[in-house]
């Protein structure tokens, strides 16, 4: 048993391991927004391992990307970290115009996305690293059919992402 911050667990077995001779699948389910992006840019890096990621997408990002004005800054800090880039604040936010004065300098942001819009972005985002990636992750929902996460794939050695992609689009499928 290995008794690590997770992270720093996957990064060290990334570092450590052959990838010329070796393949891997790795599954991460993380509490929360857990799994920095170092983290997957290290994972797509071996160009060896295949992944398969439970996205927090209700659980966790749609709740920390508030309606009527962006996130306080340690969120706003945690959705980069999750996702990278700060790019989310341009991707999910837009200045409303308003319908008052013309001179006032106060214009608020509001978010401008839904759940379609975060799956794009992190699915681009994963695209961005990976050699593959499944371009319509499958929605997990609650009893009330509420998305609560998206079981995402991505295939990290060239050679191998289309059959993986196309098995795990399969497999998705039929779930």
């Amino acid at each position: 048993m290995i008794r690590s911050e997770a992270n720093r667990s996957v990064i060290d077995f990334c570092d450590s391991t052959d990838w010329k001779k070796n393949r891997a699948v790795l599954f991460l389910d993380p509490f929360g927004m857990q799994v920095e992006w170092a983290t997957l840019e290290k994972v797509a890096a071996t160009e060896a391992i295949d992944l398969w990621l439970l996205f927090p997408l209700g659980q966790s990002v749609t709740r920390l990307l508030r309606k009527h004005e962006p996130p306080p800054d340690d969120w706003a800090a945690c959705l980069t970290r999750f996702f990278g880039t700060d790019e989310w604040r341009t991707a999910f936010y837009s200045k409303e115009v308003p319908q008052g004065d013309l001179f006032d300098a106060s214009v608020p942001e509001r978010r401008c996305c839904n759940l379609q819009d975060i799956e794009r972005y992190f699915i681009g985002r994963l695209k961005s690293i990976f050699k593959g990636v499944v371009e319509k992750p499958m929605y997990l929902r609650n009893s009330k059919e509420v998305p609560l996460f998206l079981l995402c794939f991505a295939a990290g050695n060239s050679r191998g992402s289309k059959p993986a992609i196309k098995i795990a689009s399969d497999i998705m499928g039929k779930l």
